[in-house]
């Protein structure tokens, strides 16, 4: 079945290209089905590119979906028009009163910086409580993923003592409904200066731990209830995505650039990139449309219950 996007929204091409099924809302409001409705809060600089890659993995299933793209209002953005942003973008206040079946929350390339001294921080609280109360279950993704386990429960980010970047192999330790499938070890891109610590994870009781990996540390968390995930890797990305920004910052003259680990063939950065992971990042993003979205969300989101915090490190 078809994600459901605005006409003009430059992805539709490219998702055309692939074959991944869309439908225009003037389509969609002629069918007498419910879609799930799921919200993309995009925090990513280059947007466009962030809205193909999302919207891949959640267009590749049976169901209808149909996407809200949010984007805080308090930050300028200096990769996208703002005209794009006004065209398909709405804000926390603009979906104020409505509810989602699901919620994907993505990673913003702010680490360095404390939570309090994002421009948006305040804004992405709002959006934070807004996915305790008016979505049934929510994916964050890689800062994405810290800036809520800091929130909800006052587990700090640490700094990393040099950037993880590349390719790099998981196994799976736990399983649960949106794992269904999956294989007992598997590669996921990461790229990120800062984590989690198992050990302040495994302090709090609304955690379990689902995939680690000896190298990149613990990738993928959810809550007791299944209704909230942290992620933090991208399983998200595309081929290319790495050597992207492997050859940015090499052009930024910037120093110890780490080289991608376990992604070019040989490490030779003129072959074709390996792609190990695009099977588990569509196996993922269906057992959560199909398993947990779809399956345990109520059909009327007016009955919808607000998700429950299991506080053992912060009182809210």
């Amino acid at each position: 079945m078809p994600v459901i996007i605005p006409e003009n929204l430059p992805a539709t091409r490219v998702l055309q290209r692939e074959y991944i099924p869309v439908m225009h809302e003037r389509r969609a409001l002629t069918q007498d089905i419910r879609p799930l409705k799921i919200a993309l809060v995009n925090l990513m600089p280059k947007k466009i590119e962030t809205e193909i890659q999302f919207l891949r993995l959640i267009g590749n299933t049976p169901l209808q979906v149909e996407v809200d793209l949010i984007a805080p209002a308090t930050h300028e953005s200096k990769n996208t028009s703002r005209q794009h942003l006004l065209d398909f973008y709405k804000t926390i206040d603009q979906i104020e009163g409505k509810r989602y079946d699901g919620c994907i929350v993505t990673g913003a390339p702010v680490e360095h910086m404390a939570f309090e001294e994002v421009d948006y921080w305040e804004e992405l609280k709002r959006i934070m409580d807004f996915c305790l109360t008016d979505v049934f279950s929510t994916i964050f993704i890689c800062w994405g993923a810290q800036a809520a386990l800091y929130y909800y429960y006052n587990i700090p980010k640490v700094d990393l003592p040099e950037k993880l970047f590349g390719v790099f192999l998981h196994k799976l330790v736990r399983k649960r409904d949106i794992t269904r499938g999956f294989n007992d070890v598997f590669y996921v891109p990461h790229s990120r200066h800062t984590m989690n610590r198992k050990e302040d994870l495994l302090k709090n009781a609304d955690l379990k731990i689902l995939v680690e990996s000896e190298q990149a540390g613990v990738l993928f968390t959810t809550t007791v209830d299944q209704r909230h995930y942290f992620i933090s890797g991208h399983l998200e990305y595309d081929r290319e995505t790495l050597r992207d920004e492997y050859d940015r910052d090499r052009k930024k003259g910037m120093d110890n650039v780490p080289f991608p680990h376990a992604y070019f063939p040989d490490d030779d950065p003129d072959q074709t990139p390996l792609l190990s992971w695009q099977a588990h990042a569509n196996l993922l993003y269906s057992n959560w449309l199909n398993h947990i979205v779809y399956q345990r969300t109520p059909y009327d989101l007016g009955q919808l219950a607000p998700r429950q915090l299991i506080l053992t490190n912060k009182a809210r």
